[in-house]
């Protein structure tokens, strides 16, 4: 009877509690509680990864380690292991400690010294992260010049990195010969077995002729020493060369691997060029901080990416969101599931796309993040919430102190009280990413090689009186659990096919192809696609606009991410007392045919021209029978 009576009690608890649960879910009073109740589990699971980050960061710095002394462990470890793969080729830990130390002794020999640069303009290929590991070991900088830059951008990512020795590869030698007056001022190196440029020397030949021994004298360096120059396109202008610290290096690589539960027998598909934060870093870190075996790949296929994955037995792999719809594009394959990889991990991935790819491909781990490369404030999302690119918890605040502000939609700047403080945005309003910047160096902000640029990111006087932030440049919103998604970029600057495109500088190349007219360049949404495609609008009063020579110029001149998908004809310019362009006018209408009575025009991919855009076609983008 007393077992009866039990059951009918518990039952009655359970109503009661279930009832409870219920109510304070559905009253505004209370939500706060059942949030916290059911964001629990999380928030101990987050607490818990970033006390760990933060214990093996302090073990590292108390035993006075970089990045280097982190690799070189791992090589003692397991010499023979394979460290990077592409295509036939691979390298193992101790031939790539080795080649870095021969590297190192070359650049010792031409004097190259603590805290100089040397650029670095090579395609995917095993032995790139050790030409720069080897600059690391005595102190040296690499530049890591995006491949894709060509004449005025490239010569100017090259000016800025203060370098005096180059090293390329022979499949970019023509995109070098485009400036060659300004190669007078470099010492060329190259690698490949392609042509190369007159004077130069060949990098492995050179390299051969040092001991691969360990340095005699080796370096002792401080984590909040630089060791490479990742270039950014920032929210204005040209190509920032951002500085990336050994501490910088530890909190975006550590934060992946905690979060995402990265093992070190994982083996990681890593198809994105070595230049960007995501691949160069990120990807190059799971074999210098975690000691994994990644596979390179020199340019992203999506017919591919599956087989390769299945080839080298792969069981974690990178994307960005353009990527994951690219692959669930493609025509379904009985090998869709045939894989080992258990989790992927990147940024961009919409919520269109999110549920139906892990449905289709079978991943155990979404593993989403947002930061910038030269920032402080970085939000992660480990926890499979589609759609999120990250999670701000209420207890971090004393130790990760970022949070949104609210900024005005035209002009972008901060909405400060009566307090001349920023306002922070409640649930729901969209508003800028700010970081805190502190003394620690996890919390530092390293800005860019240029001081001028670096000033421009920081914001004073936002919470407190006195203090400083990093301006992120980017609109995000929070939700009531806590979960942040990414809205768009501020200033001029948006981002397509996994890159930041900065308006100005397309302008700019743009004005000089059509004889110097008036022209503006932003950024429209496409329906489900990431990111915003690039719309320039050229002003023409007299019908003289030659499409042709503009076709061949914007193709010559700029890195296809860069080259505007629609061109608008306008007869002029929205600007304000001020002079200056309203953009946002121009944005709004977008390429709607409705709204538009000026001649527009769409980048078409099988003739490499632009072709009037019809109806027709305006009506298959939003179907999305045109892919762009």
């Amino acid at each position: 009877m007393w077992k009866v009576q039990c059951l009918e009690l518990s039952k009655l608890l359970y109503f009661v509690l279930a009832f409870i649960v219920v109510y304070i879910s559905q009253n505004e009073r209370y939500k706060c509680i059942y949030r916290a109740i059911v964001n629990f589990p999380r928030d101990v699971d987050l607490l818990v990864k970033i006390a760990h980050m933060m214990l093996v960061i302090f073990y590292y710095d108390i035993r006075g380690w970089t990045t280097l002394d982190i690799f070189q462990q791992h090589a003692k470890k397991n010499p023979q292991k394979v460290a990077f793969i592409c295509g036939e080729n691979y390298i193992q830990y101790k031939e790539m400690d080795e080649f870095s130390n021969r590297a190192a002794r070359f650049y010792s020999s031409l004097g190259i010294a603590k805290g100089d640069s040397v650029a670095i303009f090579l395609e995917t290929r095993v032995e790139y992260p050790s030409v720069w590991l080897g600059l690391m070991k005595i102190g040296g900088v690499g530049a890591l010049i995006n491949t894709n830059q060509r004449t005025q951008v490239l010569e100017h990512s090259l000016r800025i990195s203060g370098a005096k020795y180059l090293i390329y590869g022979t499949e970019l030698t023509q995109a070098l010969k485009d400036i060659k007056d300004l190669l007078k001022d470099f010492k060329l190196y190259h690698i490949g077995n392609g042509e190369a440029l007159e004077g130069s020397k060949n990098y492995l030949e050179e390299i051969s002729k040092f001991s691969p021994k360990p340095l005699d004298n080796p370096l002792k360096m401080k984590i909040t020493d630089k060791f490479l120059y990742i270039y950014t396109s920032g929210t204005t202008g040209l190509p920032k060369a951002a500085i990336m610290t050994h501490a910088r290096y530890w909190v975006l690589v550590l934060a992946c691997i905690k979060c995402f539960r990265l093992r070190s027998s994982d083996i990681v598909y890593d198809p994105l060029p070595l230049y960007h934060t995501a691949g160069g870093l990120l990807g190059v870190g799971q074999v210098l901080m975690n000691g994994s075996t990644v596979v390179l790949r020199p340019k992203f296929s999506a017919s591919n990416f599956w087989v390769d994955c299945i080839k080298y037995n792969c069981t974690a792999a990178q994307y960005i969101g353009e990527m994951c719809r690219y692959l669930l594009s493609q025509p379904p394959r009985p090998t869709d599931r045939h894989h080992k990889v258990r989790c992927v991990f990147g940024n961009g991935l919409k919520f269109q796309v999110w549920e139906p790819f892990v449905n289709r491909f079978g991943i155990e781990q979404i593993g989403e993040y947002y930061g910038a490369t030269e920032g402080n404030a970085a939000v992660i999302n480990a926890w499979n919430f589609p759609g999120a690119c990250g999670y701000i918890p209420w207890f971090a605040k004393p130790f990760y102190p970022i949070s949104l502000i609210k900024v005005d939609e035209t002009t972008n700047e901060p909405i400060r009280g009566p307090d001349g403080l920023c306002i922070e945005c409640k649930t729901g309003e969209p508003g800028l990413l700010v970081g805190k910047i502190q003394k620690r160096p996890t919390g530092h902000f390293n800005g860019y090689v240029d001081k001028e640029s670096t000033e421009k990111k920081i914001l004073r006087d936002v919470c407190s009186k006195g203090d400083k932030v990093f301006n992120s440049g980017d609109i995000l919103v929070k939700d009531e659990w806590g979960y942040v998604y990414f809205k768009d970029r501020t200033g001029d600057t948006f981002r397509w096919r996994g890159e930041n495109v900065a308006t100005t500088e397309v302008e700019a190349i743009i004005s000089n192809i059509v004889g110097l007219k008036d022209a503006t360049v932003y950024g429209v949404e496409l329906p489900d696609v990431e990111g915003r495609a690039g719309m320039a609008a050229i002003v023409d009063t007299e019908g003289r606009l030659d499409l042709e020579k503009l076709s061949e110029g914007i193709h010559r001149d700029l890195p296809p991410y860069a080259r505007p998908v629609f061109i608008r004809v306008i007869h002029s310019l929205p600007i304000t007392s001020t002079f200056k362009i309203q953009k946002v006018y121009l944005q709004k209408e977008g390429y709607n045919v409705d709204k538009i009575s000026d001649p527009i025009y769409v980048f078409d991919a099988k003739s490499s021209k632009y072709i009037p855009f019809t109806r027709e076609l305006y009506n298959d983008v939003l179907s999305n029978k045109l892919r762009l």
